[in-house]
């Protein structure tokens, strides 16, 4: 699926960091569960973080393609900084580049671009995720701005962050008419966070509550004209679902040459266990879903790098590349046998973070539903 120069070094260059850099960590950074920001500045001083933005502009002047591929590469190495690296360059950032002022570009985008801040995004509430219709978030407008009051939950990078990218509702009557994306600095009086979550995978990516209570924003902390929220998400969500179909291509990878390693090494009853059948059946099973795989995510980024709609292309690769990555996590611990039971090996990490693909980016009963309906039900 590689179509150009561009895409054959980035892929190089990032799988070489990895390699080099990121799979030798990744064990001791799962198990301590921290942030890992020595290599977030990393990522930042590669320019990765800037790929999906202009040069001209700061950024490092790629496309969906690029951002996905490097997504993937990362997920190979670690889940979590898959998932870091996609917040940063995608949700964290994208409304704040698109409707910002200068002053806010100049502040805290272009900071986050070096890895120097650290972007978040704020959409679920403990009763509205999905339904977005529900949203009870409140940006009270006032004569100078605006007052939020409400609460976030699962948020990425919560704990952390400079500042949020936050999904509100600014008239309750209008339901999905009346939502719009806010700018909110961490400082901002009235903005509070929770600790982290304990989590079952990606451990260290950072996940928390955050509250508003009168906070007050100037209306330039408006993120796009009144009322076009949702219309400025369905701009990106294409790109949210095939970057997360990205993160589970590289899960798979890892999955699939652990496991070859591990049966060309482990014997019993005289044989690698390799060599038996129904070895070989889970090899080419994950085989076939990674390649599946690969062409739906692929397929989906170049549509959107050439401007054609593919919200439906972009579902089904986020969909069956999730569920191809579960499977493969479990194939893996299937393939190990008990030492698949140890934390010392790598598919227990990979069996835990395969869960986190599954709810971003829309669960996939709603998805289920939605690619009925495309299908023609």
């Amino acid at each position: 699926m590689i179509r150009s120069n561009a895409e054959k070094l980035i892929r190089k260059s990032m799988a070489r960091f990895v390699d080099q850099e990121l799979i030798p960590q990744a064990q001791e950074l799962d198990e301590k569960g921290a942030f890992p920001m020595e290599m977030f500045r990393r990522i930042g001083e590669m320019g990765v973080f800037g790929l999906r933005y202009p040069k001209k502009d700061g950024g490092s002047g790629g496309n969906t393609t690029l951002f996905c591929i490097s997504c993937e590469e990362l997920a190979r190495g670690l889940m979590s900084m898959g998932a870091i690296t996609a917040m940063q360059c995608l949700m964290g950032t994208n409304f704040l580049f698109h409707f910002g002022t200068e002053e806010m570009r100049e502040t805290y985008w272009r900071p986050a671009m070096r890895g120097d801040l650290v972007a978040c995004f704020c959409l679920t509430e403990p009763e509205a995720g999905s339904d977005l219709g529900n949203v009870s978030t409140l940006a009270q407008e006032t004569a100078d701005g605006y007052v939020l009051n409400g609460m976030k939950t699962w948020v990425t990078n919560g704990p952390l962050a400079d500042f949020y990218t936050v999904l509100c509702q600014t008239d309750p009557a209008k339901k999905l008419k009346g939502l719009n994306f806010f700018f909110i600095p961490a400082d901002t009086p009235g903005f509070s966070r929770s600790k982290a979550f304990d989590l079952l995978g990606t451990r260290t990516t950072k996940i928390s509550e955050i509250a508003f209570n009168n906070c007050r924003i100037p209306k330039t902390h408006r993120l796009g004209g009144e009322g076009r929220g949702l219309g400025n998400l369905m701009n990106i969500l294409a790109e949210i679902r095939v970057m997360t179909a990205a993160l589970a291509v590289g899960l798979q990878r890892a999955c699939l040459t652990d496991s070859i390693r591990y049966a060309r090494e482990r014997a019993q009853f005289g044989r690698v266990i390799g060599n038996y059948q129904l070895i070989q059946a889970k090899v080419a099973n994950m085989a076939t879903d990674l390649e599946a795989s690969r062409l739906l995510t692929y397929k989906a980024t170049h549509l959107i790098d050439e401007r054609v709609a593919c919200l439906n292309e972009a579902s089904m690769a986020k969909y069956f590349a999730t569920e191809a990555a579960c499977r493969a996590a479990d194939e893996a611990t299937r393939v190990f046998g008990a030492y698949a039971y140890s934390m010392e090996y790598t598919p227990q990490r990979y069996y835990r973070d395969s869960r986190f693909l599954l709810y971003g980016g829309g669960t996939h009963e709603i998805l289920q539903t939605n690619l009925a309906r495309w299908a023609g039900l």
